[in-house]
C-alpha cells in the first residue's frame, strides 16, 4: 500500500511538472519577447552599476580601505551574475522562441554561479556589518584589529565556502540536479523527475536556512551597534529579495508548482544585483561625488576628442 501511495505522488508530481512545462513552452510569443526585454534591459543595469562601483572603490585613493574592499567583492559577485547568469537566461529564452525546445545548456556551471555569488553577497554583508560595528564599538581598536591583509583573508573564505555550499547539493545528493526551468527562466536545483526524494530535500533546506540565519545576525547586529543607514538598506534589501526565494524552495520541497511565482521570486532576486549602486548613490555622498567626477571626466575627455 505504502508503495503504491509513493508511486501515485511521483506519478501525480511527475504529471504536473510536465503541465508546468507545456503551459510554459506554449506561452504567447509577446510574453516572451517582454521577458527578453526586461533581461537584457537588467543585464546593462547590472553591468553598468557593478562597474561604476569597482571603479569607485578599487580606482580612488580613499576607497581602497577593508570597508571599499568588501564593497568591492559584493560589487564582483553582482557583476558575475550580470556576465553569466541574465546572458545565458536572455540566449535561453531566445532559443525557445526560435526552436520552440529548450537548449542543451551548461546548468551545472550557471546555476553554481547563481547559488555561490547569492551566498557570497549575503555572506559580504554580514561581514561589512561585522566591519561597521567593530569601527562603532571599538573605534581605537579598528586599525590594528580590522587590516586589508586580514580582510582580503576573510574576503577569499568567503568566495570558497560559498561556492563550497553551491555545490553541496550535487556533491552529496544524487536526487538533486540543475536544470533549466522554463518557468524561472533560469537554472534551478530540483529534485530528479522520477525518483521519490529521501534526503534530497534536506539538502535543499539548507539554503534559505544558512541564508537566513546570516541575515538574521545582520540585522541583530545592525540593531545593538547601529552600523549605519547605508548598511541597514543592503540588509533590508537583500532580505526583501531573498525571501520569496525561500518561501518558493520551501513550497517547492513540499510538492507544490508555482510556475508564475517562481519567475517572480527568482527574478527580483536577480534584480538586487543592480541595488547595490543605487544604494551607495542615494545614501553614500562621498560614493555619489567620485561616481559624478568620474562621469563628468568621461564627459571632457569625449569633448576633447571631438
Amino acid at each position: 500500500m505504502l508503495t503504491d501511495s509513493g508511486n501515485q505522488s511521483e506519478t501525480s508530481a511527475n504529471f504536473t511538472n510536465i503541465i508546468y512545462t507545456r503551459s510554459s513552452l506554449a506561452e504567447p510569443t509577446l510574453n516572451r519577447i517582454l521577458t527578453v526585454i526586461f533581461m537584457i534591459l537588467l543585464t546593462i543595469a547590472v553591468l553598468f552599476g557593478n562597474s561604476v562601483s569597482l571603479v569607485v572603490f578599487l580606482g580612488t585613493k580613499q576607497f581602497r580601505t577593508p570597508h571599499g574592499y568588501l564593497k568591492a567583492s559584493l560589487a564582483v559577485a553582482d557583476l558575475a551574475v550580470g556576465v553569466v547568469v541574465v546572458p545565458f537566461s536572455v540566449y535561453s529564452e531566445v532559443f525557445l522562441m526560435l526552436k520552440g525546445a529548450p537548449t542543451e545548456c551548461p546548468c551545472t556551471v550557471i546555476g553554481t554561479v547563481f547559488a555561490g555569488c547569492t551566498l557570497v553577497s549575503i555572506s559580504t554583508i554580514f561581514l561589512l556589518t561585522i566591519e561597521r560595528s567593530i569601527a562603532i564599538l571599538k573605534p581605537l581598536h579598528k586599525e590594528a584589529v580590522i587590516t586589508r591583509k586580514r580582510t582580503v583573508s576573510l574576503i577569499g573564505v568567503s568566495w570558497i565556502a560559498s561556492f563550497f555550499l553551491a555545490v553541496s547539493p550535487l556533491m552529496f545528493s544524487e536526487e538533486i540536479v540543475l536544470e533549466y526551468n522554463t518557468c524561472s527562466r533560469m537554472c534551478n536545483f530540483s529534485l530528479l523527475a522520477g525518483s521519490f526524494p529521501q534526503s534530497g530535500w534536506k539538502i535543499l533546506l539548507l539554503f534559505p536556512a544558512f541564508d537566513f540565519t546570516l541575515l538574521g545576525a545582520t540585522v541583530v547586529i545592525n540593531i545593538l551597534s547601529l552600523t549605519g543607514k547605508t548598511i541597514g538598506a543592503l540588509t533590508l534589501a537583500f532580505t526583501a529579495s531573498f525571501t520569496p526565494i525561500a518561501v518558493y524552495v520551501v513550497g517547492n520541497v513540499l510538492g507544490y508548482q508555482w510556475c508564475e511565482f517562481s519567475f517572480i521570486a527568482f527574478w527580483i532576486l536577480t534584480s538586487n544585483s543592480c541595488w547595490n549602486v543605487i544604494i551607495y548613490s542615494v545614501r553614500d555622498q562621498k560614493f555619489r561625488q567620485r561616481a559624478l567626477e568620474l562621469f563628468s571626466i568621461s564627459k571632457s575627455a569625449i569633448s576633447t576628442d571631438r
